[in-house]
């Protein structure tokens, strides 16, 4: 498996919560590492731009508005099938279907408030990525 790079949001409910070091942890137990982190305040239109892809579904405006509701950290993980990894380490959106020991089981309130975010597939990493980081700011 080749080493790869996802994009991963510690989401506006987690960030309240103070959770960010324990989200973390999952992702480092896990074997992923942390080549690019930082903590920002989406604005509702930085919100929205970054989930285009779900204009037109019924939660779009929900989603932008706790998205710009608080602080995320925006972090790029790198690792052995990063992406495949991470999403296993988040578990499933609901958190009532998401197996034991994932981040989502143990710290989402919700399925709205899921607590992070991660890219599913390399292409959506790659922009993802950019969208947040500029190529010096990655340094694994």
């Amino acid at each position: 498996m080749a080493t790869e790079r996802t994009l991963s949001i510690i989401k506006p409910d987690a960030t309240r919560r103070n959770l960010t070091g324990k989200i973390n942890a999952k992702f480092e137990e896990a074997g992923l590492r942390i080549i690019a982190q930082k903590r920002i305040h989406l604005s509702k239109a930085q919100a929205g731009e970054f989930y285009a892809v779900h204009k037109d579904r019924p939660f779009y405006g929900e989603l932008c508005d706790f998205m710009a509701s608080e602080p995320v950290v925006v972090q790029v993980l790198e690792g052995e099938g990063a992406i495949a990894k991470n999403r296993e380490v988040m578990g499933a959106t609901n958190p009532s279907e998401a197996e034991a020991g994932t981040i989502r089981a143990e710290f989402a309130l919700s399925i709205g408030e899921n607590s992070v975010h991660g890219s599913d597939a390399p292409e959506t990493a790659s922009v993802e990525i950019a969208y947040f980081f500029s190529g010096l700011e990655l340094v694994g």
